[in-house]
Protein backbone atom coordinates (compact mmCIF):
# COMPACT_ATOMS: atom_id res chain seq x y z
CA UNK A 1 0.00 0.00 0.00
CA UNK A 2 1.18 3.37 -1.43
CA UNK A 3 2.40 5.87 2.09
CA UNK A 4 1.69 9.53 1.86
CA UNK A 5 5.01 11.48 2.75
CA UNK A 6 4.08 14.07 5.48
CA UNK A 7 7.33 16.40 4.65
CA UNK A 8 7.93 18.71 1.99
CA UNK A 9 11.59 16.71 0.77
CA UNK A 10 13.75 13.98 -0.82
CA UNK A 11 15.66 11.85 1.76
CA UNK A 12 18.67 14.26 1.42
CA UNK A 13 15.82 16.83 2.46
CA UNK A 14 14.62 20.04 0.26
CA UNK A 15 15.45 23.96 0.36
CA UNK A 16 13.35 26.65 -0.01
CA UNK A 17 16.16 29.41 -0.03
CA UNK A 18 16.56 31.48 -2.40
CA UNK A 19 19.58 30.92 -4.86
CA UNK A 20 22.62 32.42 -4.05
CA UNK A 21 24.68 34.40 -6.17
CA UNK A 22 26.80 31.83 -7.33
CA UNK A 23 24.08 29.67 -8.64
CA UNK A 24 23.19 32.06 -11.02
CA UNK A 25 24.65 33.59 -14.23
CA UNK A 26 24.04 35.31 -17.08
CA UNK A 27 23.34 34.26 -20.69
CA UNK A 28 24.18 36.48 -23.11
CA UNK A 29 24.40 36.74 -26.90
CA UNK A 30 27.34 37.46 -28.90
CA UNK A 31 27.87 41.10 -29.79
CA UNK A 32 28.02 42.24 -33.32
CA UNK A 33 30.65 43.41 -35.16
CA UNK A 34 30.44 47.20 -37.10
CA UNK A 35 32.07 47.40 -40.60
CA UNK A 36 32.91 50.53 -42.11
CA UNK A 37 33.97 51.58 -45.89
CA UNK A 38 35.06 54.32 -47.55
CA UNK A 39 35.24 55.41 -51.37
CA UNK A 40 36.04 58.59 -52.96
CA UNK A 41 34.76 61.63 -53.51
CA UNK A 42 33.22 60.73 -56.85
CA UNK A 43 32.19 57.40 -56.03
CA UNK A 44 28.50 57.01 -55.35
CA UNK A 45 27.44 54.37 -52.27
CA UNK A 46 24.73 51.72 -52.93
CA UNK A 47 23.18 50.51 -49.84
CA UNK A 48 24.15 46.84 -49.62
CA UNK A 49 21.70 44.21 -50.15
CA UNK A 50 20.26 43.14 -46.81
CA UNK A 51 20.28 38.95 -46.41
CA UNK A 52 17.57 37.20 -46.10
CA UNK A 53 16.66 35.87 -42.80
CA UNK A 54 16.12 32.32 -42.15
CA UNK A 55 12.56 31.19 -43.08
CA UNK A 56 10.00 30.90 -40.07
CA UNK A 57 7.30 27.96 -41.00
CA UNK A 58 3.73 27.88 -39.23
CA UNK A 59 1.74 24.72 -39.51
CA UNK A 60 -1.10 23.89 -38.19
CA UNK A 61 -2.01 20.20 -35.80
CA UNK A 62 -4.60 18.44 -37.52
CA UNK A 63 -4.48 15.21 -35.65
CA UNK A 64 -2.82 14.48 -31.93
CA UNK A 65 0.56 13.20 -31.72
CA UNK A 66 3.98 13.97 -29.60
CA UNK A 67 6.04 17.17 -31.09
CA UNK A 68 9.22 15.14 -32.19
CA UNK A 69 7.65 12.98 -33.57
CA UNK A 70 5.14 15.62 -35.22
CA UNK A 71 8.40 17.24 -36.78
CA UNK A 72 9.95 14.64 -37.80
CA UNK A 73 6.87 13.94 -40.33
CA UNK A 74 6.79 17.56 -41.28
CA UNK A 75 10.59 17.99 -41.71
CA UNK A 76 11.52 15.01 -43.80
CA UNK A 77 13.97 16.97 -45.15
CA UNK A 78 16.09 16.96 -41.83
CA UNK A 79 17.68 14.39 -39.97
CA UNK A 80 16.23 13.36 -36.42
CA UNK A 81 19.43 15.28 -34.83
CA UNK A 82 18.64 18.24 -36.54
CA UNK A 83 15.12 18.59 -35.12
CA UNK A 84 16.38 17.79 -31.80
CA UNK A 85 18.56 20.51 -32.23
CA UNK A 86 15.89 23.03 -33.17
CA UNK A 87 13.71 21.96 -30.00
CA UNK A 88 16.99 22.02 -27.46
CA UNK A 89 17.81 26.08 -28.97
CA UNK A 90 13.88 26.77 -28.31
CA UNK A 91 13.18 27.27 -32.06
CA UNK A 92 9.94 25.61 -31.78
CA UNK A 93 7.02 26.89 -30.27
CA UNK A 94 3.47 25.60 -29.90
CA UNK A 95 1.01 28.46 -29.68
CA UNK A 96 3.41 31.67 -29.86
CA UNK A 97 5.51 29.21 -26.61
CA UNK A 98 8.87 28.28 -27.27
CA UNK A 99 8.89 24.39 -26.22
CA UNK A 100 12.04 22.56 -25.85
CA UNK A 101 10.51 18.80 -24.27
CA UNK A 102 10.42 16.30 -27.29
CA UNK A 103 7.27 14.54 -25.70
CA UNK A 104 5.21 17.77 -25.61
CA UNK A 105 1.76 16.76 -26.06
CA UNK A 106 -0.01 18.38 -29.35
CA UNK A 107 -3.91 18.37 -30.22
CA UNK A 108 -5.80 19.34 -33.58
CA UNK A 109 -5.93 22.41 -34.02
CA UNK A 110 -2.76 23.84 -32.43
CA UNK A 111 -0.11 26.26 -34.24
CA UNK A 112 3.50 24.60 -34.12
CA UNK A 113 6.19 27.24 -35.44
CA UNK A 114 9.64 26.52 -36.80
CA UNK A 115 12.00 29.19 -36.49
CA UNK A 116 14.88 28.24 -38.61
CA UNK A 117 17.06 30.85 -37.95
CA UNK A 118 20.18 29.97 -35.39
CA UNK A 119 19.84 30.79 -31.70
CA UNK A 120 22.44 31.15 -29.10
CA UNK A 121 22.79 27.75 -27.88
CA UNK A 122 22.94 26.52 -23.82
CA UNK A 123 26.19 24.64 -22.81
CA UNK A 124 25.61 21.34 -23.38
CA UNK A 125 24.27 19.18 -19.44
CA UNK A 126 26.50 17.49 -17.71
CA UNK A 127 25.95 14.73 -15.77
CA UNK A 128 21.90 15.45 -15.80
CA UNK A 129 19.33 14.34 -18.69
CA UNK A 130 16.10 16.35 -18.82
CA UNK A 131 12.82 13.67 -18.60
CA UNK A 132 10.38 16.03 -18.82
CA UNK A 133 9.49 19.68 -19.64
CA UNK A 134 6.49 21.97 -19.96
CA UNK A 135 5.79 25.89 -18.66
CA UNK A 136 5.83 24.71 -15.26
CA UNK A 137 8.38 22.33 -13.94
CA UNK A 138 11.29 20.28 -15.07
CA UNK A 139 11.91 16.51 -14.62
CA UNK A 140 15.76 15.58 -14.61
CA UNK A 141 17.58 12.20 -13.77
CA UNK A 142 20.97 13.81 -12.04
CA UNK A 143 24.19 11.58 -12.01
CA UNK A 144 26.13 11.06 -8.75
CA UNK A 145 28.10 13.02 -8.17
CA UNK A 146 26.92 16.53 -9.24
CA UNK A 147 25.51 18.97 -6.48
CA UNK A 148 21.86 19.60 -6.85
CA UNK A 149 22.86 23.53 -5.87
CA UNK A 150 25.46 24.84 -4.62
CA UNK A 151 26.17 26.58 -0.71
CA UNK A 152 27.34 30.19 -0.79
CA UNK A 153 30.74 29.45 -0.98
CA UNK A 154 30.73 26.77 -3.51
CA UNK A 155 31.51 28.07 -7.22
CA UNK A 156 31.07 24.55 -9.23
CA UNK A 157 28.90 23.28 -11.71
CA UNK A 158 25.23 22.49 -10.28
CA UNK A 159 22.50 21.05 -11.71
CA UNK A 160 20.76 24.37 -10.93
CA UNK A 161 23.37 26.27 -12.35
CA UNK A 162 22.70 24.58 -16.04
CA UNK A 163 19.28 24.25 -15.56
CA UNK A 164 18.72 27.82 -15.18
CA UNK A 165 21.31 28.44 -18.59
CA UNK A 166 19.24 26.26 -20.68
CA UNK A 167 15.96 28.16 -19.59
CA UNK A 168 17.56 31.31 -20.35
CA UNK A 169 17.93 30.55 -24.18
CA UNK A 170 14.22 30.84 -24.58
CA UNK A 171 14.28 34.37 -23.06
CA UNK A 172 16.70 35.81 -20.41
CA UNK A 173 14.89 36.47 -18.02
CA UNK A 174 13.94 32.99 -17.27
CA UNK A 175 14.47 31.34 -14.00
CA UNK A 176 14.37 27.71 -11.89
CA UNK A 177 13.31 27.04 -8.28
CA UNK A 178 14.92 24.45 -5.82
CA UNK A 179 11.57 21.95 -5.24
CA UNK A 180 13.88 19.28 -3.14
CA UNK A 181 17.43 18.13 -3.29
CA UNK A 182 19.27 15.19 -3.71
CA UNK A 183 22.85 14.35 -2.26
CA UNK A 184 25.57 15.22 -4.56
CA UNK A 185 26.45 11.42 -4.41
CA UNK A 186 22.64 10.41 -5.09
CA UNK A 187 21.30 10.31 -8.58
CA UNK A 188 17.74 9.86 -9.73
CA UNK A 189 14.82 11.80 -10.34
CA UNK A 190 14.15 15.49 -9.41
CA UNK A 191 12.06 18.61 -10.05
CA UNK A 192 12.57 21.99 -10.04
CA UNK A 193 9.86 24.41 -11.02
CA UNK A 194 9.97 27.30 -13.51
CA UNK A 195 8.16 30.05 -11.20
CA UNK A 196 8.32 30.90 -7.43
CA UNK A 197 4.14 30.19 -7.44
CA UNK A 198 5.02 26.93 -8.81
CA UNK A 199 7.83 26.21 -6.51
CA UNK A 200 5.11 27.45 -3.35
CA UNK A 201 2.75 25.02 -4.04
CA UNK A 202 4.25 22.19 -4.62
CA UNK A 203 6.20 22.23 -1.58
CA UNK A 204 3.41 23.81 0.70
CA UNK A 205 0.94 21.09 -0.50
CA UNK A 206 4.04 18.41 -0.76
CA UNK A 207 2.36 15.66 1.08
CA UNK A 208 -0.77 15.49 -0.84
CA UNK A 209 0.90 16.62 -4.26
CA UNK A 210 3.39 13.08 -3.95
CA UNK A 211 2.64 10.13 -4.76
CA UNK A 212 5.76 7.79 -4.83
CA UNK A 213 9.11 8.21 -3.98
CA UNK A 214 10.71 4.82 -4.36
CA UNK A 215 14.65 4.66 -4.01
CA UNK A 216 17.12 1.41 -5.01
CA UNK A 217 19.57 0.98 -2.55
CA UNK A 218 22.72 -1.26 -2.70
CA UNK A 219 23.72 -2.35 0.95
CA UNK A 220 26.37 -4.20 2.48
CA UNK A 221 25.84 -7.73 3.92
CA UNK A 222 22.60 -10.39 3.24
CA UNK A 223 19.63 -9.09 5.08
CA UNK A 224 17.70 -11.51 6.48
CA UNK A 225 14.10 -10.03 6.65
CA UNK A 226 12.23 -9.59 3.43
CA UNK A 227 10.64 -6.42 4.70
CA UNK A 228 10.73 -4.20 7.06
CA UNK A 229 9.84 -0.43 8.33
CA UNK A 230 12.55 1.90 10.49
CA UNK A 231 11.43 4.66 12.48
CA UNK A 232 13.54 6.74 14.25
CA UNK A 233 13.72 10.46 15.76
CA UNK A 234 16.59 12.34 13.12
CA UNK A 235 18.83 15.34 14.69
CA UNK A 236 22.13 16.50 13.40
CA UNK A 237 25.57 16.17 15.13
CA UNK A 238 27.92 19.12 15.22
CA UNK A 239 29.77 17.77 12.69
CA UNK A 240 26.92 17.85 10.35
CA UNK A 241 26.41 14.00 10.78
CA UNK A 242 22.61 12.72 11.13
CA UNK A 243 21.74 10.11 13.64
CA UNK A 244 18.79 8.59 15.43
CA UNK A 245 17.80 9.52 18.84
CA UNK A 246 14.79 7.44 21.03
CA UNK A 247 13.38 10.55 22.47
CA UNK A 248 9.92 11.82 20.10
CA UNK A 249 10.48 15.53 21.50
CA UNK A 250 14.36 15.46 20.45
CA UNK A 251 14.35 14.94 16.65
CA UNK A 252 12.14 15.07 13.57
CA UNK A 253 10.13 11.89 13.34
CA UNK A 254 11.52 9.57 10.56
CA UNK A 255 9.70 6.57 8.66
CA UNK A 256 11.66 4.28 6.15
CA UNK A 257 10.15 1.17 4.35
CA UNK A 258 11.90 -1.70 2.94
CA UNK A 259 11.69 -4.89 0.73
CA UNK A 260 14.59 -6.45 -0.35
CA UNK A 261 14.57 -7.58 -4.47
CA UNK A 262 17.88 -9.45 -4.42
CA UNK A 263 20.12 -11.07 -2.00
CA UNK A 264 23.61 -12.36 -2.21
CA UNK A 265 26.07 -13.54 1.30
CA UNK A 266 27.71 -10.06 0.33
CA UNK A 267 24.97 -7.88 -0.54
CA UNK A 268 21.42 -6.92 -1.08
CA UNK A 269 19.54 -4.65 -3.41
CA UNK A 270 16.76 -2.94 -1.42
CA UNK A 271 13.76 -1.06 -2.57
CA UNK A 272 12.64 1.96 -0.40
CA UNK A 273 9.92 4.20 0.00
CA UNK A 274 9.64 7.02 2.09
CA UNK A 275 7.59 8.22 4.47
CA UNK A 276 8.73 11.14 5.53
CA UNK A 277 12.21 13.19 3.73
CA UNK A 278 14.38 13.99 6.62
CA UNK A 279 17.71 14.42 5.71
CA UNK A 280 20.19 11.50 5.11
CA UNK A 281 17.14 9.46 6.23
CA UNK A 282 18.14 6.04 3.91
CA UNK A 283 21.89 6.33 4.99
CA UNK A 284 21.03 6.69 8.93
CA UNK A 285 18.71 3.74 8.80
CA UNK A 286 20.28 1.33 7.07
CA UNK A 287 23.03 1.78 8.73
CA UNK A 288 20.97 1.16 11.88
CA UNK A 289 19.32 -2.07 10.27
CA UNK A 290 23.55 -3.47 10.35
CA UNK A 291 23.22 -3.19 6.90
CA UNK A 292 25.18 0.35 5.37
CA UNK A 293 24.73 1.59 2.00
CA UNK A 294 27.48 0.45 -0.45
CA UNK A 295 30.34 2.89 -0.17
CA UNK A 296 28.51 5.18 2.56
CA UNK A 297 32.10 5.40 4.57
CA UNK A 298 30.45 8.14 6.15
CA UNK A 299 27.52 5.96 7.33
CA UNK A 300 29.39 2.60 8.24
CA UNK A 301 29.96 1.41 4.82
CA UNK A 302 33.76 -0.70 5.44
CA UNK A 303 33.55 -2.87 1.92
CA UNK A 304 35.55 -1.86 -1.23
CA UNK A 305 32.09 -0.61 -2.90
CA UNK A 306 31.11 0.00 -6.42
CA UNK A 307 32.95 3.76 -7.03
CA UNK A 308 30.09 5.39 -5.64
CA UNK A 309 27.08 6.04 -3.16
CA UNK A 310 24.53 2.89 -4.09
CA UNK A 311 21.67 5.21 -3.61
CA UNK A 312 19.23 5.76 -6.67
CA UNK A 313 15.95 7.67 -6.34
CA UNK A 314 14.06 5.34 -9.22
CA UNK A 315 10.39 6.51 -9.30
CA UNK A 316 8.58 10.13 -8.41
CA UNK A 317 4.50 10.42 -8.85
CA UNK A 318 3.01 13.38 -8.33
CA UNK A 319 0.06 15.11 -9.02
CA UNK A 320 1.25 17.91 -11.64
CA UNK A 321 0.63 21.52 -10.36
CA UNK A 322 -0.92 23.16 -13.20
CA UNK A 323 -2.86 20.76 -14.86
CA UNK A 324 -3.43 18.58 -12.04
CA UNK A 325 -2.94 15.28 -14.30
CA UNK A 326 -1.02 12.54 -12.81
CA UNK A 327 2.49 12.20 -13.72
CA UNK A 328 4.94 9.48 -13.05
CA UNK A 329 8.60 9.28 -13.98
CA UNK A 330 10.90 6.16 -13.34
CA UNK A 331 14.63 5.50 -13.98
CA UNK A 332 16.47 2.19 -14.70
CA UNK A 333 18.28 0.81 -11.61
CA UNK A 334 22.04 1.96 -12.06
CA UNK A 335 24.04 -1.53 -13.60
CA UNK A 336 26.73 -1.35 -11.17
CA UNK A 337 23.88 -2.16 -8.64
CA UNK A 338 23.31 -5.09 -10.37
CA UNK A 339 26.77 -6.50 -10.91
CA UNK A 340 27.47 -8.50 -7.49
CA UNK A 341 24.19 -10.52 -8.26
CA UNK A 342 24.10 -13.60 -10.96
CA UNK A 343 22.12 -12.51 -14.44
CA UNK A 344 18.68 -14.14 -14.20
Amino acid sequence: MRKKTNYQGTEDDYSNRPPSASNTRSHKGSKGQASSFKGSAKSTSKKPASIPSAPVKSYIVQEDAELLTYLLANLSNKSRNSVKALLSRGQISVDGKPITAFNHPLTKGMSVTIDQEKKEEAPPLIGLTILHEDDDIIIVNKDSGLLSVASDKEQELTAYRQLTAHVRVSHPANRIFIVHRLDRDTSGVMMFAKSEAIQQSLQNAWRDTVEERTYVALVEGKVKQEQGTITSYLKESKTLKMYSTPYANDGQKAVTHYKTLQTSNDYSLLEIQLETGRKNQIRVHMEELGHPVVGDKKYGAKGRGIGRLALHARVLAFTHPGTGKQMRFETPIPKAFLRPFPPK
